[in-house]
């Protein structure tokens, strides 16, 4: 299935903070998604530019707009354009590095490993245009995910008859399940589930995964 900008509102929209749709707010939202999944900023970010992105981020802002997403901006805030300094004023620690490199196919491919106390998640996304992303990694696992949906993150062990019981949990809520990724690391370990849906979960439903034996950690986060 095409995963390309579908019309022209796909491609115009949301009002964005520039120099470039692709290069500046597609790495936002990407940033965004590591900032969900740690809860807040990170103490330390590497930010890897693959390709296209390894060429242009600095001149194309993609370095500031990757900090500004890890602290959690929108794409149409301007503080974007002041990123690099309140980074440093919030005490983050950063690094971008420049990789040119064909084992990512997608010309505008970032990777940003992030950490927060105990926490640490690398994220893998790519700007596909028009401020519209595709998040295609989490912690080296394959994920498949836009950002436009409320997507839930389900770090899970390997067991039978995960998938089913998830997907009851939620059509019990009344959620429709848009997507589904499931990636594991082998047979019997922890596996990464990723739904995307079309409506909210509530959370007496997200506590009651978070407290199943089987899954480690479950995350809801809102569209970026």
């Amino acid at each position: 299935m095409s995963q390309e900008p579908s019309g022209v509102f796909d491609m115009l929209g949301p009002i964005m903070i520039g120099p470039s749709s692709s290069h500046t707010a597609g790495v936002v939202r990407i940033a965004r998604v590591v900032h969900a999944l740690l809860g807040s900023a990170p103490e330390e970010a590497q930010i890897l530019f693959y390709n296209s992105f390894a060429m242009t981020y600095r001149g194309h802002g993609s370095d500031k707009a990757a900090l500004a997403g890890l602290m959690g901006f929108s794409v149409d805030d301007t503080r974007i354009r002041d990123a690099l300094s309140l980074a440093e004023s919030q005490g983050i620690r950063f690094t971008f590095e420049p990789v040119v490199s064909s084992a990512k196919n997608h010309p505008n491919t970032l990777v940003i490993t992030a950490r927060k106390g105990s926490q640490q998640v690398q994220v893998e996304g790519i700007s596909r245009g028009g401020g519209l992303i595709l998040i295609t990694g989490i912690d080296g696992m394959h994920t498949n995910f836009t950002g436009q949906l409320s997507t839930l993150i389900i770090r899970a062990r390997d067991i039978r008859g995960a998938v089913a019981f998830l997907a009851a949990i939620l059509a019990y809520d009344n959620v429709n399940i848009a997507t589904l990724t499931v990636s594991r690391r082998a047979k019997d370990d922890v596996a990464l589930q990723v739904y995307e849906l079309d409506e909210p979960l509530r959370p007496a439903s997200l506590a009651y995964i978070q407290s199943l034996p089987w899954v480690y950690q479950a995350k809801l986060i809102d569209p970026v």
